[in-house]
């Protein structure tokens, strides 16, 4: 389980990005919204998304759910 956090700030695409802990781009804490411990990334993003509709998962931390 890892935490996941997702960014306040959308990205110039309108993604809001989701974190596992510990990534190397992870927003600053005041920028960032905690969703929750995950096994993996495919239910942190479904989390982020009842916040931001369009949510998306890391290319760095979190490929596997990052969709372009």
């Amino acid at each position: 389980m890892a935490s996941y956090y997702v960014n306040k700030n959308a990205q110039d695409n309108g993604d809001h990005e989701v974190h596992k802990e510990g990534c190397a781009y992870m927003p600053a804490p005041q920028n960032r919204q905690y969703l929750g411990e995950f096994s993996s990334c495919g239910p942190a993003v479904a989390e982020a998304k009842r916040f931001y509709p369009q949510s998306n998962g890391c290319y760095y931390c979190a490929n596997e759910c990052h969709t372009g």
